[in-house]
């Protein structure tokens, strides 16, 4: 379990930016420091613990890296065509041999196949001519021509991966290869997800009056199920402050990482607030940014408390900014900000200058750049925004206006769900 101060993310400002929420949150979270193993089969997504020193090196043997036939580039000649006698065989998986190679020989050899002792260049066997048991070897070749050297990959002893990297496949391929059946991870973290609010209702049963179902909470697990987290729905919370604090309290026993959504604003049935104020230590982050703008964290019995908005796209902004990046450092992740590409702009759209606006937007073909569309309509509760979508323009807090064929910054969706 996570175990922070209670005034670890004290801010005395009004209006905190995305950089600043970071920041915030890289500086004063500290990884968990739980460690496990995983075998490589249940490696992926987890967060290598240590770094990982090549046991030996990759390639593990000088070796042919295509068909062909294998010599010493001395034996050439200077000018012309060089006749050399084939004078073996080694396919991958066959040792090479004995002793150095006869002067003006050459040993056929495959893709993968150890260097026969002496030799060192490879000629591809589609430039190959071949002439009573000898072959003629072009000029041009250079000495070291397709083959690959021990440790040409990775040299024994040298940092494969290093820690805080989140495993995916090639990594998983690459440990693999090293002769690894199991690796040093970080234990998943642990976040527990509520929904609160008497109007919504789980899916599935049937809507009293005023109802609607509630989608965030499983927006969040779902995005959840992306990272290196162990997730636990807990359902929803009513709109008493008291129930609220005292799940709070309760869940906090059990996990890292608590998040809520809904709540979290300044109104009368807003009780998120004053319900983790009461149970532990809040500072209420107003986000300069748009959609997402109220917004709560704080620490119940040591564990971070990530109030997000009610809003479904306001939830999934604030979600990218103060969720992901903080489980991401408990995992003992290295960072890792969602990647961001330019495009251009095709609508018009004005803002205000001193907080930062996501804008939902389709991509389509262009030359040089993708283009961006925005979506029809901006409301924060429109999930249809989000499956009609592609991504959201970031508008940096000093832009108030946005034409035809301005360059926008945008976050692709795929980088979020």
């Amino acid at each position: 379990m996570a175990q922070l101060s209670d005034d670890c993310f004290a801010f005395g400002g009004a209006l905190l930016s995305v950089e600043a929420a970071e920041a915030l949150i890289a500086e004063r979270v500290s990884p968990l420091p739980h460690e496990e193993t995983a075998p490589l089969a249940a490696a992926l997504g987890r967060v290598l613990a240590r770094d990982l020193l090549a046991p030996l090196p990759l390639p593990p043997f000088f070796n042919a890296a295509v068909d062909g036939y294998a010599f010493r580039h001395a034996d050439l000649g200077a000018g012309g065509e060089t006749r050399l006698v084939i004078a073996g065989r080694v396919a991958a998986g066959q040792p090479a041999g004995g002793g150095d190679m006869a002067p003006a020989t050459a040993v056929r050899v495959f893709t993968g196949a150890p260097m026969p002792p002496g030799a060192d260049t490879v000629l591809m066997q589609e430039d190959a001519r071949l002439e009573a048991g000898a072959v003629l070897v072009p000029t041009g070749l250079k000495p070291g021509a397709n083959a690959r050297p021990a440790g040409e990959d990775v040299p024994a002893g040298a940092v494969a991966l290093p820690a805080g990297r989140r495993l995916r496949a090639p990594e998983i391929g690459l440990a693999a290869a090293l002769g690894l059946a199991a690796l040093p991870v970080r234990r998943r973290v642990r976040v527990g997800v509520f929904s609160t609010g008497d109007e919504l209702a789980p899916p599935g049963e049937p809507l009293r009056a005023a109802q609607t179902y509630d989608s965030n909470r499983f927006t969040l697990l779902a995005m959840l199920a992306g990272l290196p987290v162990e997730a636990t729905d807990l359902g929803i919370l009513p709109d008493r402050p008291e129930a609220v604090a005292a799940a709070l309290r309760c869940a906090a026993g059990a996990q890292d990482v608590l998040l809520t959504s809904g709540g979290v604003s300044t109104g009368e049935e807003d009780h998120v607030r004053a319900a983790i104020e009461g149970a532990g230590r809040l500072v209420f982050w107003r986000l300069a940014i748009k959609p997402g703008r109220p917004a709560a964290m704080g620490v119940v019995g040591g564990v971070p408390v990530v109030g997000l908005p009610g809003n479904p796209v306001a939830a999934v902004v604030t979600f990218l900014h103060l969720a992901r990046p903080l489980v991401l450092r408990l995992a003992g992740a290295a960072p890792e900000a969602p990647p961001r590409f330019a495009a251009r702009a095709v609508f018009s759209y004005r803002k205000k200058a001193g907080r930062r606006e996501y804008v939902r937007v389709r991509l389509g073909p262009g030359s040089p750049l993708p283009e961006a569309a925005k979506f029809g309509r901006e409301g924060a509760g429109l999930l249809t925004s989000l499956t009609e979508s592609d991504a959201f323009a970031e508008l940096a807090e000093e832009m108030t206006e946005v034409a035809p064929g301005d360059i926008v910054r945008v976050l692709p969706f795929a980088a979020a769900f």
